[in-house]
């Protein structure tokens, strides 16, 4: 189970045994093209248009004898359709996230399907405020491994918006909500010494920012594409205290202290993603891969954790155990609802892109 095709506007890519398995020439031969995908995902970041009318953001068209249609469309006022045919078969979607009350620059979008089990789950999620929105369907139209070669590497039959960040599939049910931000490789003090963050496991210790010792509740793990807002951050030694560099996810947050925070935030430590760190120097972007697997733990009180000589952020899961849906389409599910936390706030002030700015000026000065 894994991705099996991946697009931008730079060109594409397919395989059915996983993209992993690509060589150089970048596609595999499909022995089978209407080879059923009983289940699976297609996902795209796509940027949000300030146009005040429907415009289609991704799309697929192939005629003759399969007469298959996707479509996904984006709406005014904040919302997402989909409508995907096949012959008679169609299925049909919409959902309003409310881009007009909350300022969102990228917006990813995830429809699944399940054969076996008769439903589909269009969900749009905000990475930018931790905020995700479905809606479940019944009578998903049939894909094959065919449609999806098309979608990956046939311009003539795909549309692809220019706002689109990039497209990805996958041959399973890809997970929503809150994401792991830290590359496994990644050591994490503990009172035994730095570990490596994706070798530890429930019950195990770690040290926080404040000196105290907390215990691991959960370790998440998850591999997406290295595109868009997946695409790993590279933080470079000896900035920000690093004893090493340290690959991230782009959302992945730094605490950040000393007196000039205090002084611009009011705030002892303040939380920086780091895709706002990036500078060309101290942070850059990792274009060399296709697939990254992040990790990180899950800690009782959102504490932060000492990476690689610096402090960042852990997972920050929010209040979803007090959504029962989202929570079950999350990398969650595979927990205990009654064993997860709630972490009603973040533990310090979020800068935003223009604050990060301002912060790296003044250090600079």
């Amino acid at each position: 189970m894994t991705w099996i095709a991946l697009a931008d506007k730079n060109g594409g890519c397919f395989s059915a045994q996983g993209l992993s398995s690509l060589g150089p020439d970048q596609v595999c031969a499909l022995d089978d093209p209407g080879t059923v995908m009983p289940r699976g995902s297609i996902l795209f970041e796509t940027r949000v248009s300030p146009e005040d009318r429907p415009q289609v953001v991704l799309g697929l068209e192939c005629g003759m004898s399969r007469a298959v249609r996707i479509t996904f469309q984006a709406l005014p006022g904040g919302g997402m359709s989909l409508v995907h045919t096949r012959g008679s078969e169609i299925i049909h979607g919409v959902i309003n996230h409310d881009s007009a009350s909350v300022r969102t620059d990228i917006l990813r979008v995830t429809y699944s399907w399940d054969m076996a089990h008769d439903w589909a789950r269009l969900v749009v999620e905000r990475p930018d405020s931790n905020r995700s929105f479905q809606t479940l369907l019944r009578g998903p139209v049939t894909t094959t491994l065919g449609d999806i070669r098309e979608l990956a590497l046939n311009p003539a039959a795909r549309y692809m918006a220019p706002d689109i960040l990039f497209l990805a599939v996958s041959d399973r049910i890809e997970p929503i909500g809150p994401m792991p931000g830290m590359t496994a490789s990644t050591r994490v003090e503990t009172p035994f010494g730095p570990q490596a963050i994706g070798n530890l496991k429930r019950g195990d210790v770690v040290e926080t920012l404040d000196g105290g010792q907390v215990p691991v509740l959960q370790v998440v793990r998850r591999t997406v594409p290295a595109r868009g807002l997946f695409e790993p951050v590279r933080l470079r030694s000896p900035y920000f205290s690093l004893e090493r560099d340290c690959v991230v996810a782009p959302h992945q947050c730094l605490v950040i202290g000393g007196s000039r925070v205090e002084y611009l935030f009011a705030s002892e430590h303040v939380l920086v993603p780091a895709r706002h760190l990036i500078n060309g120097t101290a942070a850059v972007r990792e274009s060399n891969h296709m697939l990254v697997t992040y990790a990180q733990v899950l800690l009782p009180g959102h504490e932060a954790l000492l990476a690689n000589g610096t402090y960042v952020e852990s997972l920050n899961i929010g209040r979803i155990r007090r959504s029962p849906e989202i929570l079950k389409s999350s990398l969650l599910c595979q927990f205990q609802r009654a064993t997860l936390p709630e972490h009603s706030v973040p533990a310090y002030p979020v800068l935003g892109n223009f604050e990060a700015l301002i912060l790296a000026e003044q250090r600079a000065a």
